[in-house]
């Protein structure tokens, strides 16, 4: 039925822009569980970019994607579109000065961190999102990117979806295949697409370093993990169950109580009740940000949680985006630090600040203070320093 779904508004697409411009423009498809359908948006004015073409000066190569497709590309990459939020991410790091334009917009409040010129640059929109966040083809194709990068794990039609939208849109889209445990091997093939092996290589170094070092801590750590729920919603009763797509680290680094008969693959996890709270009174809450952290001590229907009771319960820190991985990509590894600093501080090596400012400048290109770290960390690490 996706594949059908895609075929069909491609097609609509299609009879839209040839009825309005001689170029378009191709998507790709963030790859994380359980997206929603594909949707795309044309309005019938589009109009290619006056920008010439490199691509007859700089000749063409041929590069294999990870679902074993042979594309031709560019051989000098300078114009690229991420897929969606999750590629937004882990391109960003590597060469922001090649996007034409944003998978989606930034966070207000990222404004701090993020320099002005990346932050406002046009929103291109996702082939796989809600209506709101839809791919729009005519500023798809006045931005004119010479590649689409779709970033994840990738859907059963990944395949079919990567050379239906190079098809009937021209560019190339290709697929890189990513997870938490193997993002250095992801920026290392990214490397070799873009032509940036060397610069690639530092941030594969940096993903391979944080994930395994926290492997091993929780190998120290064994049979003591912190038992805990994670909290999410406008009323904390969203739960990020045990075995879920959005609880890796989570699972990694804790003893997850949220253990139910069919985990969401969602962002918004699984919807509960207080008394299923109550059956599983963790020793530790970690509230999403903006869900009810700020209201859970003046609730009184939340003071028989042992949590609650002894003031074990935390807010995620959040920007540009929410540090344990929503949308899951890179800034997991944030997560794994501030979770080993939060729930294990006697087992770490590291000074937290010290190290989210490395990941700072690295992921973002940003010179993070002491000040932000602490506005950030303000109901997690500072509760507990205070």
């Amino acid at each position: 039925m996706k594949q059908k779904a895609l075929s069909l508004l491609l097609a609509l697409a299609m009879m839209l822009s040839l009825a309005a411009c001689t170029q378009t423009t191709p998507s790709a498809s963030p790859s994380a569980p359980g997206s929603p359908e594909p949707s795309v948006s044309q309005t019938p004015s589009a109009q290619p970019s006056d920008e010439p073409s490199e691509e007859g000066a700089a000749g063409t190569v041929a590069f294999t994607d990870s679902c074993g497709r042979t594309v031709e590309l560019p051989a000098q990459i300078d114009r690229i579109a991420p897929s969606g939020p999750m590629a937004q991410i882990v391109l960003f790091a590597l060469c922001p000065d090649k996007f034409v334009g944003l998978a989606s917009e930034w966070d207000p409040g990222a404004e701090q961190f993020i320099d002005a010129k990346y932050y406002n640059l046009p929103a291109l929109g996702q082939l796989y999102g809600s209506s709101a966040g839809e791919l729009n083809l005519e500023t798809l194709a006045a931005a004119n990117p010479q590649v689409i990068i779709d970033i994840g794990q990738p859907k059963d039609s990944i395949v079919e979806d990567m050379d239906a939208i190079t098809e009937q849109l021209g560019i190339p889209a290709v697929h890189i295949d990513a997870d938490t445990a193997t993002m250095g091997d992801t920026y290392r093939k990214l490397g070799e697409l873009l032509g940036m092996e060397e610069e690639a290589a530092v941030i594969a170094d940096y993903c391979d370093e944080i994930y395994g070092e926290t492997v091993s801590l929780m190998e120290t750590i064994g049979g003591g993990k912190a038992n805990i729920l994670y909290c999410l919603g406008d009323q904390g009763l969203n739960v990020i169950a045990q075995n879920s797509y959005h609880a890796e680290v989570i699972d990694l680094m804790t003893n997850n109580l949220a253990v139910v008969d069919a985990p969401s693959s969602k962002g918004t996890g699984n919807e509960v009740d207080m008394e299923q709270l109550l059956l599983w009174n963790p020793d530790i809450i970690i509230f999403a940000p903006d869900s009810y952290y700020d209201q859970v001590a003046d609730d009184p229907v939340w003071q028989d949680l042992t949590a609650i009771q002894n003031g074990d319960y935390y807010e995620v820190p959040f920007g540009p985006y929410n540090w344990m991985g929503f949308p899951p990509s890179v800034n997991r590894y944030l997560g794994m630090l501030w979770m080993g600093a939060l729930l294990y501080p006697d087992q770490i090596d590291y000074d937290l600040y010290t190290e989210v400012a490395r990941y700072y400048d690295i992921f973002y290109h940003c010179d993070l203070t002491q000040e932000q770290f602490d506005a950030l960390t303000a109901n997690s690490i500072g509760k507990l320093a205070g």
